[in-house]
Order: C-alpha cells, then structure tokens, then sequence
C-alpha cells in the first residue's frame, strides 16, 4: 500500500487498500479507517481541503485503530 502526500496542515499523507483508508497526521501517529467505500477515498483525495473533509465525512463514521 502507498502512501501519497498530500498538501494539508492537517493531514500529512494518505493511502487507501482492500477497504481501509490509511491516514498520517502531522501532529499524532497514523490511523487506519475501515470499511471505507472508494467513493469516500476518491472525494478526500480530490478536496480542496483534505482536513475539513476529514472532520466532515470520515471522523466519527467509521471504525479505526491507531497504528
């Protein structure tokens, strides 16, 4: 699974496999979402602004775990 930058201050890089959406922040450790459709993946890659739609359409939605 690849890691792809991204230009954030929030969100330092992202990745996606089999389901599970992989998130590094800047200031706290990387964490895997599960069960995340590509559709989800798809708009957080292509937003404006990685972080608000984070905040607005991932966190709280999904299960995760921090790695």
């Amino acid at each position: 699974m690849d890691m792809h930058p991204v230009s954030s201050t929030d969100i330092a890089s992202i990745g996606y496999e089999n389901g599970t959406l992989y998130i590094s922040f800047r200031k706290g450790g990387t964490y895997a979402y599960f069960n995340v459709p590509q559709s989800v993946y798809a708009g957080l890659m292509s937003a404006g602004s990685h972080g608000k739609y984070f905040h607005a359409f991932i966190k709280g939605s999904y299960s995760y775990r921090k790695l």
